[in-house]
């Protein structure tokens, strides 16, 4: 628990001295987690506080078949440190093909924006889609494979977006 108190506020810290030379919002203890991140975040609006509130939520539901919390499990189950555990799951998240999935994902439509614009035909995106398989490439997707199926975290993050951002040529081309 004390460690993941501690992820907000280092999440916070890195994303302003990343991006606002070192203007470290302090937490907010009236804030639930998801409110408290985005003001840390330096955003406040009930649009961009709903969304994280939302993205951390449906990042809950990975209860222990996939990469992080079996590596997560596998150190514990050594009786190694819990913190030690706990940063063998977050490093199992760093592959493309679980935590970077997201970000695989939005690198794919950056380069669609790029080579079609923001409003392609259904015809210029098949034919993008074929190009891009043909050539041996993978085209990264929106959730597990597996499923078959529209992944409901995808869903959700599509509803939010299309309540708060609609209008943002990303939403539209991810849609």
């Amino acid at each position: 628990m004390d460690l993941l108190a501690k992820i907000g506020p280092l999440a916070g810290y890195i994303f302003r001295h990343t991006f606002y030379e070192d203007d470290f919002i302090k937490p907010n203890n009236s804030l639930d987690y998801g409110a408290n991140l985005a003001q840390m975040l330096g955003y406040t609006n009930d649009g961009f506080v709903e969304s994280v509130r939302g993205y951390l939520t449906i990042h809950t539901d990975h209860e222990g078949g996939n990469v992080s919390a079996h590596a997560t499990q596998c150190v514990g189950s050594a009786l190694s440190d819990p913190y030690l555990s706990y940063s063998a799951g977050l490093n199992g998240l760093a592959g493309p093909l679980h935590g970077l999935a997201a970000q695989e994902a939005l690198v794919w439509l950056l380069k669609v924006q790029k080579s079609l614009g923001n409003n392609p035909t259904d015809e210029e995106m098949i034919q993008f889609c074929n190009d891009q398989l043909n050539s041996g490439q993978v085209i990264p997707g929106f959730g597990h494979a597996v499923l078959r199926a529209p992944d409901p975290r995808y869903i959700h993050l599509q509803q939010l977006a299309a309540k708060y951002i609609p209008e943002k040529p990303l939403v539209k081309l991810a849609k």
